[in-house]
């Protein structure tokens, strides 16, 4: 009897983020040094950021609200009391030797926050009813801490480096530090879900989120397990990572690579991994510390943090709407498409200007078109441009709107008086009356310019009515062509129809 072929193993990923977000104060967590970025080397520097005997930290008040309110969108239960806790390593950018850090009671824990699902090229997926699907990852924890300095490496690379400087800096920046649960399992995801904890950031404005400045920060904690099992498999974590693009394929990397050596029998260590962006790889760095390497205890130099309930209540009622309560209520309130959604909440500053938009009247399929498509295309070719500072405020570009859809103006004409508005701002209405770019919709009028162009065409007439159809669209352009744009599309074609078909 012939042996059954043996089952392949399905493996699954067990992925969890340690994002660090770099909050926006004036200056430092514990000293009044600048935060300013791209500075020269150690000008923002003072005795405390760089541990000299006999300073003492203060914890800028602006670190603990910012945080508070970051937990709170996160759906983290704020601690009442909280401390600071020395965390002992040696690294030459660490001039203390240790780090201002939370371990055992943080500010914030036990949040989540929701992440959409998306394909490989980023548009949401949908469900049954259309709607994005969406997937709810815990938050672990999120806690306050400094920065450390950063190391310019004499050559090419670490490796070949012959010296290495310190600019401490960043020594002492206020950072916050969100550790979220293993609940995700593929590189997309994950990359979604820093996604949405940058929106966060942005949204509250605690931070720009900037990962080309290092403002946001990622460290990725991947194991790989078979399928079913509870277990957790052997934890790597993944560092060197600037961008969602990096996370992404630094994680699909490591999953097919600890696969493979699961298959074939190879052990795996914990450790830390680097992402290599020019050989598109994870190389190791070094065996992992536990957190018994670090051996933490209670900052001495620092009283423990209070938050009394009225102070949570009285920044909780200043958040503002966050992103995914914005996309829900796009698509279930206003009407628009999960991608549309997506695109328009993205920033805080968008969706802001949407809206102010549909004070006017706007209907929103059309403000959210205009907004995606020429507006963000002006934006983009006019680098440094904010649509905070645009000339053409919401107010205009509803009155524009509200032109096309009373039939004053064609979308043609529209598009044509908008580099203006874009430019110098004004009024869509005083724009179009002293241009004389009024829609012509009187139907006799319309009637009269069909006549001469078919009078003009005898023979595509004869054509259309053999059976060649398509040549409505050459009668459509002569006659916006002959009116200059200013023809109502949609009534010419009503009338154009009878006109021909007849």
């Amino acid at each position: 009897m012939p042996t059954a072929a043996p089952v392949k193993t399905e493996y699954e990923a067990v992925i969890g983020l340690e994002t660090h977000c770099q909050l926006n104060t004036n200056s430092k967590i514990f000293s009044p040094s600048s935060t300013i970025f791209g500075a020269d080397p150690n000008t923002h520097i003072d005795p405390i950021c760089m541990g000299m005997p006999g300073t003492l930290p203060v914890l800028n008040e602006k670190v603990l609200e910012s945080s508070v309110k970051m937990g709170l969108a996160l759906n983290c239960a704020i601690a009442p009391y909280s401390k600071f806790d020395r965390k002992q390593y040696f690294y030459p950018d660490l001039p203390k030797n240790y780090q201002i850090s939370q371990f055992d009671l943080p500010i914030a824990e036990h949040g989540h926050v929701e992440i959409e699902l998306t394909d490989n090229k980023g548009k949401p997926l949908l469900d049954e009813n259309g709607k994005a699907k969406t997937k709810r990852i815990g938050v672990t924890r999120l806690h306050m801490e400094e920065d450390a300095g950063k190391l310019v490496h004499g050559s090419d690379g670490l490796a070949s480096a012959t010296h290495s400087l310190v600019d401490y800096n960043r020594a002492g920046i206020a950072l916050m530090e969100i550790v979220s649960e293993p609940d995700l399992r593929t590189g997309r995801e994950a990359s979604e879900y820093a996604q949405e904890i940058r929106r966060i950031v942005r949204y509250l404005g605690v931070g720009d989120g900037n990962m080309q400045e290092g403002s946001l920060r990622c460290d990725v904690n991947i194991s790989i397990r078979p399928k079913g099992r509870e277990k957790f498999g052997t934890k790597i974590e993944i560092k060197n990572m600037n961008s969602f693009s990096a996370i992404n394929k630094a994680i699909d990397y490591e999953i097919k690579r600890q696969t493979e050596a699961l298959e074939s029998g190879d052990p795996l260590y914990q450790e830390t991994r680097l992402w290599d962006e020019a050989t598109q790889r994870t190389v190791s760095m070094r065996k992992k510390e536990g957190s018994s390497d670090y051996r933490y205890f209670p900052e001495p130099d620092l009283g423990p943090i209070e938050v009394s309930v009225e102070q949570r209540d009285a920044w909780k009622a200043e958040l503002p709407e966050l992103p995914a309560s914005k996309r829900h209520r796009y698509e279930a309130d206003l009407g628009l498409s999960a991608y549309d959604a997506r695109v328009i909440t993205d920033e805080r500053a968008v969706s802001d200007y949407f809206e102010a938009t549909l004070v006017g009247g706007a209907p929103a399929k059309q403000a959210a078109n205009w907004v995606m498509g020429d507006i963000a295309g002006h934006l983009n070719s006019n680098v440094g441009l904010s649509i905070a500072d645009l000339p053409l405020k919401p107010e205009m570009l509803s009155e524009l709107i509200m032109l096309i859809e009373d039939g004053t103006i064609s979308g043609k004409i529209a598009k044509e008086i908008l580099p203006e508005l874009l430019e110098k701002g004004g009024s869509a209405k005083k724009i179009v009356e002293a241009k004389g770019l009024t829609q012509i919709s009187d139907p006799t009028k319309i009637e009269a310019m069909i006549d001469e162009v078919m009078a003009a065409n005898p023979d595509k007439v004869e054509q259309f009515r053999a059976g060649k159809t398509k040549l409505k669209g050459f009668f459509v352009g002569q006659m916006m062509k002959q009116s200059g744009g200013r023809i109502d599309p949609k009534l010419t074609n009503q009338i154009l129809s009878k006109k021909l078909e007849g």
